[in-house]
């Protein structure tokens, strides 16, 4: 029996640089369409099923655009991405083995075959968790990827805790994961919170699994066309790579 891939997407945030008060910033248009959209229709090209959209600010502004084939979960206190995935997980049907989780405002550019290909890598190694990594010309604000000289996964070192060394690393952490839904059950009670922020980070994962022996694995993308949007100024430049794109 083929395995089934369910799928999560974190929609729940405020995007507070983005200053959108009315709707959720995943609603804002992309291409001529909101931007959760061109993930919704990716997750259906991959026969993702459930599609599980977690939703908290604006809510409505999310459930208004989809019908029947979206599932929705409430993250109602907004502590982190490892909260949000927490909230996801209770709609998922106990037949589901893997779940791809995505962000809904840095996931419109990902590609059928990106996505397909991480999946025949998580698959291949049986790993627990398996993450899409890529190179990016500009990785400040972003999650760098440490390796040990025989490139093996070391973990993920954001920016405000890297070493001048590890800031120049180009190769980064997009939040593009497949992760089993045994090992999301087993771990994600563990996640700390932050000592920072009181949120509850997902990337944790990533030092808990290595920690405790468990096969992480990363597929590596290289350079390939990725826009986080977190302020109007990015979703300026995301509309013109789509246009890049379409044009090419």
């Amino acid at each position: 029996m083929k395995e089934r891939l369910g799928a999560i997407v974190l929609a729940a945030g405020k995007g507070t640089r983005m200053k959108s008060k009315r709707v959720n910033k995943v609603t804002l248009p992309l291409g001529g369409k909101p931007m959760i959209i061109h993930t919704a229709e990716l997750l259906r090209d991959i026969n993702a099923s459930p599609i599980i959209l977690v939703v908290g600010f604006a809510k409505s502004s999310v459930k208004n655009l989809f019908s029947d084939d979206i599932v929705f979960a409430e993250q109602k206190r907004r502590l982190g991405t490892a909260h949000a995935v927490l909230s996801g997980l209770r709609e998922l049907p106990v037949d589901v083995e893997d779940v791809l989780i995505l962000q809904g405002d840095d996931s419109a550019f990902y590609r059928k075959d990106i996505i397909e290909k991480l999946l025949i890598k998580h698959r291949q190694h049986y790993a627990a968790f398996t993450f899409l990594t890529i190179e990016v010309d500009n990785p400040t604000g972003l999650g760098r990827i440490v390796r040990d000289k025989n490139k093996k996964l070391l973990g993920i070192v954001e920016e405000k805790d890297a070493t001048l060394e590890q800031k120049g690393i180009n190769e980064i952490n997009p939040a593009c994961y497949i992760a089993s839904v045994t090992f999301l059950r087993k771990y994600l009670p563990k996640v700390e919170k932050s000592p920072f922020t009181g949120e509850y980070y997902l990337t944790s994962l990533i030092d808990i699994g290595i920690k405790n022996g468990e096969d992480i694995e990363t597929f590596q993308a290289g350079n390939i066309t990725w826009r986080g949007v977190n302020t109007k100024e990015e979703l300026a430049d995301a509309e013109k790579l789509l246009k890049q794109i379409k044009s090419s």
